[in-house]
């Protein structure tokens, strides 16, 4: 059977009108641009920051909590600008609580989405960032496999914005992919890891469900949390339960619940008797495909209703619990990934390599939500890896950075470094990699990697020595 023909029109030439130039512009307000738009203009240049939503934050406004300040081995891996901003939350708005370890994800960082929205456009417009929101990324301005800008829509119509270095934090690769930067998308198949859509629940009883994990003998458990022992509940007043997986097949022989998880998970949030469940799974769905996204929007609505009679009739704790709120949006865990100078693999991670260029360190393991079933693998590596800068620069196009999940690795490497606090890190080398670009006129392929990571240093970055100790800030100052 032949294809039928795809129908279109042919758009008349018309002449964009330049709305701003900028020294760096940074596509994309997440946890990665964040960072990167502040380090960029932390000595003067012009800045600006688009943001197809009204706010900024990203994913630290879905109800998650951000992973990844702690290392495997119980210390803080990732500092700098994260950190400064995780201050600011907390010392302001109460927005944030301090680094916890936790036996599965290391560490867990618990944020309230709507002080992370407030907080991060404070810091941005502190530092003369220009940010405009409700705006559209559309399409790449590109000469002689080099990006001189983008064309943005929005309500004011089609624009184009003109900048020295671009830098894309989009997380789907999206002005890289444009400008026509190799990129890849999933696992060897193409299948990426499912989305989930958050949602909240208030008036629960949090100590109730903590202390039915903690305090029941060990010969007489029902139900076991992955990787958690149950003495952790027992110290922790806010935390992150991954388990109860026989509440809930019993749940789904009873009542014939459509859940579409192997996993409760469940996390507290800072206010008293809130909690966010990351449980829905809406397998198939392609982060870069609107009708996709759409699709996926529907039915993650969907399987709400079940996740929360479950919920209410079978874990302790949730028995007047209420559903409050649901995210803004999907959380998205894989999309396209560029191809770049470097490509991070499961190798790098897992033997915990040091990189001469390392502009960031992670430590968090390989998490993958299997694409073909209702499972997910994790593995650890036991300490730290680095996380090379030639993995932030795209092949084939100048003037262009990348940061966060869709930097150059493996759809396996991917599933460790894609989390916020080291994408967070990875924004901030980004940012500063294109403050050195365009103060010394060189490319961002070009620059002296010993120079931004001396600059890191100075910053407060974390780095690594080659035998594994923290690294230390130069005597000197670097001038630019």
């Amino acid at each position: 059977m032949s294809t039928p023909a795809v129908r279109s029109i042919e758009e008349p030439a018309r002449k964009i009108p330049v709305s701003a130039e900028y020294d760096v512009l940074v596509v994309g307000g997440g946890p990665s641009g964040l960072t990167a738009a502040l380090a960029a203009a932390e000595d003067g240049l012009r800045v600006g920051l688009i943001e197809s939503r009204s706010f900024v934050g990203g994913n630290m406004t879905i109800g998650l909590p951000v992973l990844g300040f702690l290392g495997q081995k119980g210390n803080q891996i990732i500092d700098g600008l994260p950190q400064k901003f995780i201050d600011r939350l907390r010392n302001e708005r109460d927005g944030a609580s301090e680094h916890r370890p936790c036996p599965l994800h290391m560490g867990i960082t618990l944020v309230e989405p709507e002080a992370v929205k407030t907080v991060a456009l404070e810091m941005l417009t502190d530092a003369g960032v220009d940010v405009l929101f409700y705006t559209f990324f559309a399409g790449a301005i590109v000469e002689s496999d080099t990006i001189r800008g983008i064309i943005t829509e929005s309500k004011s119509g089609r624009s184009a914005i003109l900048a020295k270095v671009v830098i894309d934090c989009t997380g789907d690769a999206d002005v890289a992919y444009q400008a026509g930067v190799p990129t890849e998308k999933g696992d060897g198949n193409g299948g990426m890891q499912p989305p989930t859509l958050m949602f909240c629940l208030g008036g629960v009883d949090t100590d109730k469900l903590r202390m039915s994990i903690a305090n029941t003998p060990r010969e007489a458990r029902t139900y076991l949390t992955d990787f958690i022992p149950a003495e952790y509940f027992g110290q922790n007043h806010q935390f992150i339960v991954v388990g109860l997986r026989e509440l809930m097949a019993k749940a789904k022989q009873e009542r014939g619940l459509d859940i579409p998880n192997e996993r409760t998970i469940i996390i507290t949030g800072l206010k008293k008797g809130e909690v966010w469940i990351n449980m829905t799974r809406v397998k198939g769905t392609d982060g870069t495909d609107a009708r996709s996204l759409t699709n996926g929007e529907i039915e993650g609505r969907r399987q709400i209703d079940d996740i929360v009679t479950y919920l209410i009739n079978y874990v302790p704790g949730f028995e007047t619990a209420y559903f409050t709120k649901t995210a803004p949006f999907l959380g998205i865990r894989e999309t396209r990934r560029i191809v770049g100078q470097y490509v991070l693999t499961q190798e790098d991670v897992l033997s915990c390599t040091h990189f001469d260029d390392a502009v960031a360190v992670a430590s968090y393991p390989i998490d993958i939500h299997r694409p073909g079933d209702d499972g997910c693998t994790l593995i650890w590596c036991g300490d730290c890896y680095d996380i090379p800068y030639r993995s932030l620069v795209p092949n084939k196009v100048g003037n262009l950075l990348v940061a966060g999940r869709s930097i150059s690795a493996t759809h396996e490497a991917m599933g460790a470094i894609r989390v916020m606090a080291t994408c967070m890190a990875m924004g901030e080398a980004a940012g500063r990699a294109a403050k050195i670009s365009v103060r010394g006129n060189r490319a961002p392929a070009e620059i002296d990697v010993q120079e931004l990571r001396r600059q890191q240093l100075e910053r407060g970055v974390y780095l690594r020595n080659p035998d594994g100790t923290r690294a230390s800030a130069p005597d000197h100052k670097v001038v630019v």
